[in-house]
């Protein structure tokens, strides 16, 4: 399972101005995740380095890849039972010129599972299990604030790539009897990328362990260009004591809306 349309370069890149005053200060503390709690350095549990600010900037876009599948359900938990060290995404949605964040966005995301296969492709990368073309994928619309809260698993790794999340942000969508949406307009398609000290801990626990595919790291993989929290990269904050405990993951994206 190679991702082969990350050959090509992402869609530009801008920054604009940090936010001033009561905005920004707002936006920083809404966005900002918990310290993460004082841990012992061999569990390699410790959070991740905080990443460049993302207030007011502009995150991204980056390859939709091969992988996408329209329909997704809109629901807060995609792990469907799937096993993995659990994730908990928090992610801000706001406009990239007002620093306003933008509610009842509709922030969708899918990634593969521990062993690298994605639903509606199991196989793809070497492993037979059961597809329903549905686990770890899904969307929830944002709060008052802002924030999509999701739930899912630390993603695995597939031939070519790096451990990532894919993303797009949707606005005006209607939804469906069947839990679904339909309509509305794709402000943004991006990738979300994780610390490689934490994934490096996640790898060594089962069933991540199992999977016998050579790992892409960050500064190897064809995407990722070392932006930081401007390029996808989450602040990770360990949920406990150990990296089985699981993270939460938490990055302001920047959106143009006009």
């Amino acid at each position: 399972m190679t991702d082969t349309s990350g050959a090509a370069h992402p869609i530009g890149r801008r920054t604009v101005l940090i936010a001033t005053g009561a905005t920004a200060a707002t936006l920083a503390v809404g966005a900002a995740a918990p310290e993460a709690p004082t841990t012992d350095t061999t569990n390699a549990v410790h959070s991740a380095p905080v990443a460049a600010a993302a207030v007011c900037t502009l995150t991204k876009e980056m390859t939709e890849g091969p992988y996408y599948l329209d329909g997704a359900l809109v629901r807060a938990d995609i792990t469907e039972s799937k096993p993995g060290v659990p994730l908990k995404l928090a992610l801000t949605v706001v406009d990239d010129g007002t620093c306003a964040p933008l509610s009842g966005a509709l922030v969708e995301i899918w990634h593969c599972d521990a062993l690298g296969e994605y639903s509606g492709f199991v196989g793809n990368n070497g492993h037979s299990e059961p597809d329903d073309g549905s686990f770890l994928r899904g969307g929830v619309l944002t709060n008052a604030g802002g924030v999509a809260n999701l739930t899912t698993i630390y993603p695995g790794w597939y031939r070519g790539r790096c451990i990532h999340i894919h993303l797009k942000v949707h606005t005006g969508v209607t939804l469906t009897s069947d839990g679904s949406f339909t309509g509305g307009r794709e402000l943004h398609t991006g990738q979300l990328f994780f610390d490689e000290t934490i994934t490096t801990a996640v790898a060594r626990i089962s069933p991540y362990s199992t999977n016998t595919v050579t790992r892409t790291t960050l500064a190897q993989d064809s995407i990722y260009d070392d932006g930081g929290a401007a390029s996808g990269l989450l602040t990770l904050t360990a949920l406990g004591s150990t990296a089985a405990s699981g993270y939460t993951g938490t990055l302001t994206v920047g959106v143009e809306t006009s």
